[in-house]
């Protein structure tokens, strides 16, 4: 049988970083000889990832222990902002449509990884604002609206927390039901990439055009991560994102950060690869991110 990886390099922190994570090698994934190879997803136990085009066309889960690739769904859209269970038993995707008028509309779909069964959360919409898995339920806002719609087998009931979500360029939070503007670093500036930290406590977001940021779910203890673009939760206490450069038409260089909420940060990999897009599994101690080539690489870390 084919070795699932073929290593590349063992890293430690790199010249000017401190280190965050113990990083122990970077090792390139055989993923199939076709275009979806651009990581969209790396499951909570790290035994999978799901792969997309960079377009974010589709959706295939690539087992990383016996390189056996399924396609789940052809759907536009499915590769952005894809959520997947805490079990792993459940994927939750977007299906891009267009009107006659040629407007966009999103759908909210969810499909079983072990029955193939689907089914559909959200109707075609102009206007579903942000997505979050709570235990066995999906959550999603549409039109300020909050959407509640089971996904999986009944679990112990989990403490909902709120959800963030972007609308009109501000950072909105929904919770008990109801959304309002959250934009903790003032409304004169643009959001993207919000999210809620595993313990559900914190807020991480980038405010474009000045970096990362995590703040409480009060909007209090506002602190600066610097420029960690796509920024992602790797645990309660640290974050990884990319530090890209380009040069107006093309990303020339990209690295994986990890940066804790002191601020310290470390390079998780070298100037010999263009690495974008991370996402983490720290149970099992990876970091997945791809390269505009198309290739997809995990960072393993040591617990």
């Amino acid at each position: 049988m084919k070795k699932v990886f073929l290593a590349l390099a063992l890293c430690a922190s790199f010249s000017g970083f401190a280190q965050v994570l113990n990083v122990t090698s970077v090792q390139k994934v055989n993923t199939p000889a076709n275009p979806m190879a651009t990581v969209a997803a790396i499951s909570p136990q790290g035994d999978y990832l799901l792969l997309s085009t960079s377009g974010n066309e589709g959706l295939t889960k690539f087992d990383l222990a016996t390189n056996q690739a399924t396609k789940i769904t052809d759907a536009p859209g499915a590769g952005f902002d894809v959520q997947i269970s805490q079990d792993g038993n459940t994927v939750v995707y977007r299906e891009n449509s267009f009107t006659s008028n040629h407007l966009r509309k999103v759908a909210l779909k969810s499909v079983n990884l072990a029955s193939g069964e689907t089914a559909s959360l959200v109707a075609p919409t102009r206007d579903l604002q942000g997505v979050a898995l709570q235990g066995a339920t999906a959550m999603a806002v549409n039109n300020g609206k909050l959407a509640k719609k089971a996904i999986g087998a009944a679990t112990a009931k989990v403490a909902e927390v709120p959800v963030l979500s972007i609308c009109n360029r501000q950072l909105m939070i929904t919770r008990d039901g109801k959304t309002s503007v959250f934009s903790p670093n003032g409304q004169n500036l643009s959001y993207i990439w919000q999210s809620v930290s595993p313990d559900g406590t914190k807020a991480l977001y980038y405010v474009c055009g000045v970096g990362a940021f995590v703040c409480d779910l009060n909007g209090k203890n506002v602190k600066s991560l610097g420029i960690v673009r796509a920024p992602q939760w790797y645990d309660n206490n640290t974050v990884v994102g990319m530090q890209d450069v380009d040069d107006g038409h093309f990303i020339i260089s990209s690295k994986i950060v990890a940066v804790s909420l002191d601020g310290t940060m470390q390079a998780l990999t070298g100037d010999d690869t263009i690495a974008m897009y991370p996402f983490a599994s720290a149970a099992s101690g990876k970091i997945a991110f791809s390269t505009p080539a198309g290739e997809a690489y995990i960072i393993n870390v040591a617990k």
